[in-house]
């Protein structure tokens, strides 16, 4: 059987099992693929609803521009609604929507105009504000304003919360969802407690996005700039409904890129950034529940959309938030290791210390090795058999500076380094290896500090098991 067109296929969009992403967590976490829409987003749901309202309406007519601002995959729905009914597309866009956007957008016939990202809302090279402006000064224009419209609420309240509790049998205990106008999570908000109250409504958003602030003040936070571009505002919506939130919590982009991938890798999901950090938010949720728990996570955007960006391990190294794969054998890494450290000050030693102060610092600390660091930087490192090795020849070097007498510098690694790679450093003769975290400190990891990683790993996969 045929259909019409390409939007007879919007809707019904798959409830996914995620399996190996979340195989460290005792809830069920299940995926709303919205991004398997025809348009790559949910925004296909919406932008059809917008034009056929507008039509029915007599809002619009043939020969029309439809014109609205957009941060890509609202506009490419846009764009995809026009085409099947011929209509023209003038988009406003900020400069920080991927390639790949735009691109499709043009493929599309769509024109579009690229404003500043950093133009903060209320001036006039903001995008909502050259959007309004060329509304007013184009002849046979229409606003679409698919962010704001409230349509957009309702589409979600009528047609992807039902989906959502039918697929999952009304089992549904947590709904994350990503948060960027607020009109999906207020939508499906207004569904979900609807049909049973205790339904835990979460919104997902960047670290400078202002709802957070506003869901728990009643004042919208201060905005900073963020690399997502399917979640987070730098306003308060109109279509914001807190009434049926019941909280608002904040990802990275670091940790929702670099979740986005591994979830590619690991269960063949091609989704994009703020899927990434729903998912993120999903699992840290999920470590703190148990199996009695389901948690949905509406993955809204799709990866190919992030080609150049997420999906790019250049672009992901020039804005510092590459991670290296999670080890397929499900090893733990570096990070986890210093986790687990009682003691997480780095002892070091500067150049200019004497044996005396180094050796000093070594008894008080119960340590018998240390770096030497200089501005942050390891440049070497002593040891008490160094020390000592060094008295018996000449005991009056005690009063001389360490950086005469210093050993080669220990191996330095990430913090995403594997467990078994570190093994191997240390088998290379190295009595210890220095980790770089992700706030640029360095920890120092030896032989035992990976044994007791190791010994705790067994027994908390014993407690999971039994």
């Amino acid at each position: 059987m045929w259909q019409q067109n390409i939007f007879m296929n919007t809707g019904q969009t798959p409830m996914v099992l995620i399996d190996r992403s979340a195989r460290h967590v005792s809830p069920q976490i299940l995926a709303k693929v919205e991004y398997l829409n025809s348009s790559g987003s949910h925004y296909c749901r919406v932008a059809n609803t917008i034009v056929d309202h507008a039509e029915k309406e007599k809002l619009v007519e043939s020969g029309m521009t439809l014109v609205d601002w957009t941060n890509g995959s609202s506009g490419i729905a846009l764009a995809m609604a026009a085409v099947t009914r011929g209509y023209k597309v003038l988009l406003v866009v900020p400069d920080r929507i991927s390639r790949e956007k735009q691109q499709l957008l043009r493929a599309l016939g769509a024109e579009i105009v690229i404003t500043p990202s950093d133009a903060r809302p209320g001036e006039p090279r903001s995008c909502v504000n050259v959007a309004e402006n060329l509304v007013q000064n184009l002849p046979h224009a229409f606003f679409t304003n698919m962010y704001e419209n409230d349509l957009n609420r309702q589409v979600h309240r009528e047609n992807t919360g039902p989906e959502i509790w039918e697929q999952t049998e009304g089992r549904v205990t947590h709904l994350f969802v990503p948060v960027l106008s607020g009109a999906m999570i207020s939508g499906l908000g207004r569904f979900m407690k609807a049909k049973r109250s205790e339904v835990k409504v979460i919104g997902v958003e960047p670290e400078g996005s202002v709802y957070r602030e506003l869901f728990h003040t009643g004042r919208a936070g201060e905005a900073s700039l963020y690399e997502l571009e399917e979640a987070g505002g730098l306003w308060k919506s109109n279509c914001w409904d807190a009434d049926v939130i019941d909280d608002i919590v904040q990802v990275s982009d670091r940790d929702a890129f670099n979740c986005g991938r591994e979830l590619l890798r690991n269960d063949a999901i091609f989704a994009g950034g703020s899927s990434g950090a729903v998912l993120f938010a999903s699992l840290r949720a999920g470590a703190l529940l148990d199996e009695s728990a389901v948690i949905v996570s509406v993955l809204s955007d799709y990866g190919g959309y992030y080609l150049s960006k997420m999906y790019n391990d250049e672009w992901m190294k020039q804005k510092g938030f590459y991670r290296k794969a999670s080890s397929p054998t499900d090893e733990i890494t570096a990070e986890d290791v210093v986790g687990l450290k009682t003691r997480k000050e780095l002892i070091f030693a500067h150049p200019e210390h004497t044996l005396s102060e180094v050796f000093e610092m070594m008894r008080q600390h119960d340590v018998s090795q240390v770096p030497v660091v200089s501005y942050g930087t390891a440049i070497g490192s002593i040891s008490e058999n160094k020390i000592l090795s060094i008295l018996i020849e000449n005991d009056e070097a005690m009063n001389s500076k360490v950086v005469g007498y210093m050993e080669q510098s220990f191996p330095v690694c990430d913090a995403q380094t594997t467990i078994s790679e570190l093994s191997e450093k240390l088998q290379v003769s190295a009595s210890g290896v220095l980790i770089t975290l992700s706030d640029g400190t360095l920890q120092l990891l030896t032989k035992s500090d990976l044994i007791e990683a190791l010994t705790q790993k067994s027994l908390l996969r014993q407690s999971k098991n039994s």
